[in-house]
């Protein structure tokens, strides 16, 4: 069977208006059925492009690409793509940070004010007649309680603002930011991690995975029965199994999760039977309007560097 000619492969579906426009520079689209490998082999054997979304591109993915010239990621996280595989044969990487941040910014806000008010519990209330709910279920607003950013990136920034919008008190820790933009925002930057989960109601996490999790047993009792964390960034910034048994044993007051370790989550996770969690299928960036902005920007990396080397004529030729 001869092999089809593929010149971008998308791994996982984008947006149709980026698909439009790699096709209206005369790329020849696939749009894979599947992750398997079996499903991308045929067109990874000539693509020259590469979009793939929270799948990655493993290093068996790139070595049956001889052809690929570049990698996109639809999204800001690049960790499950091969990097050694792509270094070693000079590809280069592009990603789209900030494309996502406000509806992932909107959803952070929206799993605080779910913790907040046990919004799933009193959905559940309603529905079984539990009409006592809410003299015997406590919650509590977010004007007055303090916020804690890990991370100060584009999804933080606009986090802090709705934040204070709600009039939060928000606090970070950040290598990159400096002390006075933070201070001219109203924010104030914590010494280290510990100190934030001390001060902090609600510690929101945006940072970028380390070697280990940066939110541990010892951590989260730090934040304490009365604290809660949220995690919209990576799934292992969090210790999953220290939480099971802080929520479990209510050393924390709550949880707001759209990452896991694993994606998706399997039906006997123990997470599934924790209380006071909240869980979200990794929706933060699934907006229309987020997926449009993300999908175009990574196509429009793609065919410019496409252009760069020659791959494609350049726009008016």
């Amino acid at each position: 069977m001869a092999t089809p000619r593929c010149d971008c492969l998308i791994v996982q579906p984008i947006a149709q208006s980026a698909v439009r426009l790699l096709e209206d520079a005369g790329l020849v689209i696939h749009v894979a059925s599947s992750t398997a490998f079996a499903d991308l082999e045929p067109y990874l054997t000539t693509a020259h492009a590469v979009i793939t979304r929270n799948h990655g591109l493993s290093e068996q993915e790139i070595a049956a690409a001889p052809n690929l010239r570049i990698v996109g990621v639809h999204g800001t996280g690049t960790d499950k793509v091969h990097k050694a595989s792509l270094a070693a044969r000079d590809i280069p990487l592009a990603n789209t940070p900030g494309a996502n941040a406000q509806s992932v910014a909107e959803l952070a806000i929206g799993l605080m004010l779910t913790c907040a008010r046990s919004l799933v519990a009193a959905d559940q209330a309603s529905r079984t007649g539990d009409h006592l709910f809410r003299q015997k279920h406590r919650t509590f607003e977010l004007s007055g309680r303090r916020l804690g950013l890990v991370g100060f990136g584009h999804i933080a920034r606009l986090v802090a603002r709705m934040a204070q919008a709600f009039g939060m008190q928000v606090a970070t820790v950040s290598r990159f930011t400096p002390a006075e933009e933070l201070q001219a925002e109203g924010i104030v930057l914590m010494p280290d991690l510990d100190s934030l989960c001390e001060w902090a109601d609600i510690v929101s996490l945006h940072g970028i995975p380390e070697a280990t999790p940066v939110i541990d047993a010892r951590r989260l009792a730090l934040i304490g029965p009365d604290g809660f964390v949220i995690n919209t960034a990576r799934g292992s910034l969090i210790d999953e199994q220290a939480l099971v048994a802080a929520l479990t044993e209510d050393t924390i007051g709550g949880a707001g999760l759209d990452v896991l370790t694993i994606e998706p989550i399997a039906s006997d996770n123990p997470l599934m039977a924790c209380p006071n969690l909240v869980l979200t299928p990794h929706i933060g960036g699934s907006t229309e309007e987020a997926l449009e902005k993300t999908g175009l920007q990574v196509a429009g990396k793609v065919l410019a560097h496409l252009r760069t080397i020659g791959e494609i004529p350049p726009i008016g030729t």
